[in-house]
């Protein structure tokens, strides 16, 4: 099952951090599908840690296409054997209603659950998910997934992962900085990496199997490549002046990432298995912050070739170089959507920084957020919304926005701040 993924990864990132993300959602769609999610009926013998019922609605509630039905206004608490009187639900304007329950088979938890169409009058599907209280988190994003996708006709990304880090500051030359991997909606948070020294562009593997980051191992910044499983870490690169801004690959098997160890911030490419560097660009001006087309065909970076930030885009075969961004006189940081079709990014606009969306054929550009000091987007795996960091009273945050703007979604953590995140592939 596609929920088994994650089991063995929570069993072997063994610190726990204290950056987990509060969910605060500040605007949803006008019209969002409302679904009671009744509480499922546990007969499992003792108290389980997890509501998976109230993690399911605060997951659909959480994508800002679908408006919870609270529990005080159910007419009735059926179980997963129960007949459902779809007059209960339509009488509290619930579109649809998910019925579950928790029971013990053998040495093994079961969870059974359906999903019910109210003004259809008929159950759409039903499913049981064998696991354990280890596992309820993730059969409970399983769920979510389900759900969404059947309502939506949209992969769901619940189950999916984000990495970010944390900074804590105790004094100018006391500080803490993690590489922290947690759920979506911010749970379970783990760190996986710890340094008195920044750490800088965590990047995910197309696989999710591996990370890559920016961190300093001694004296010397380097790029490094990190296998979750098992911890092993390779160091990619450690030139004298800059190594910054890895991004993997779509085959996993390179890391486009900066360098300045020619004296000029560049572009290179990596191979990872035999450690050769192919210098993509070789120009006066400052090239950094590259990330790969969908089909690894093309390079999408920053340069002030221009005379200030602007994005460009380099066909891999021959290197040749064209502008892509010319709204506006600063503009970063990007990257593709899943589809390929458009580009997301940092612009500036009045002096404020906001993430922005453009499609790379019309040059067509919508600006997503209204925060200030906005950076660092990373696209969800189904091009839905996308992660991005900014600020509040100089503390660092994280935000989500839909790709049309409508939605939004903060994440303020309880650590003093978090910055640079990076979301997941899917895992299965």
């Amino acid at each position: 099952m596609r929920y088994l993924v994650w089991c063995v990864l929570a069993w072997i990132l063994a610190t726990p951090a204290r950056a987990e993300l509060v969910i605060e959602i500040t605007r949803g769609i006008e019209n969002p599908i409302k679904i009671a999610v009744v509480p499922f009926r546990v007969q499992a013998g003792g108290l389980l840690d997890v509501d998976v019922a109230r993690l399911i609605e605060s997951n659909l509630e959480r994508s800002g296409q679908f408006m919870r039905v609270d529990r005080g206004n159910m007419l009735s608490l059926p179980g997963p054997t129960d007949q459902v009187f779809y007059r209960d639900w339509r009488a509290i304007d619930a579109e649809y209603t998910v019925v579950g329950g928790i029971s013990r088979v053998g040495g093994q938890l079961q969870v059974t659950y359906g999903l019910h169409d109210v003004y259809g009058e008929r159950v759409l599907f039903t499913e049981q998910i064998p696991g354990s209280e280890d596992t309820l988190r993730d059969i409970g994003h399983f769920i979510s997934d389900r759900i969404y996708e059947a309502l939506t006709g949209i992969k769901g990304i619940f189950s999916t992962r984000l990495l970010y880090v944390s900074a804590e500051r105790r004094s100018e030359k006391d500080q803490t900085f993690k590489l922290i991997l947690s759920d979506a909606d911010g749970g379970r948070p783990r760190t996986i990496f710890q340094s008195s020294e920044p750490i800088l562009s965590p990047a995910w593997s197309p696989d999710g199997s591996r990370v890559a980051y920016m961190s300093f191992r001694g004296k010397r910044a380097g790029i490094y490549v990190q296998t979750l499983a098992t911890g092993e870490v390779q160091q990619v690169t450690a030139f004298p002046g800059l190594n910054s801004a890895p991004k993997f690959s779509p085959d996993g098997r390179k890391l486009v990432l900066t360098l300045s160890k020619d004296g000029n911030p560049e572009i290179y490419v990596a191979n990872l298995r035999t450690g050769e560097l192919d210098r993509m660009t070789n120009h006066f001006a400052i090239d950094t912050e590259a990330s790969w087309s969908p089909d690894g065909r093309s390079i999408l970076f920053t340069s002030s070739r221009g005379g200030k930030p602007q994005l460009y885009l380099m066909n891999v075969a021959d290197k040749s170089v064209r502008r892509v961004t010319f709204d506006g006189d600063y503009n970063s940081n990007g990257a593709f959507t899943p589809d390929g079709e458009s580009i997301v990014f940092v612009h500036r606009t009045n002096e404020r920084f906001h993430i922005a969306r453009m499609n790379i054929n019309t040059r067509e550009m919508r600006i997503l957020t209204e925060t200030d000091l906005d950076e660092s987007p990373s696209v969800a795996p189904n091009g839905t919304m996308l992660i991005y960091a900014t600020s509040d009273e100089e503390r660092g945050l994280l935000g989500l926005v839909s790709m049309d703007g409508r939605v939004r979604v903060r994440l303020p953590s309880v650590s003093e701040s978090v910055r640079e995140p990076a979301w997941s592939p899917f895992f299965n």
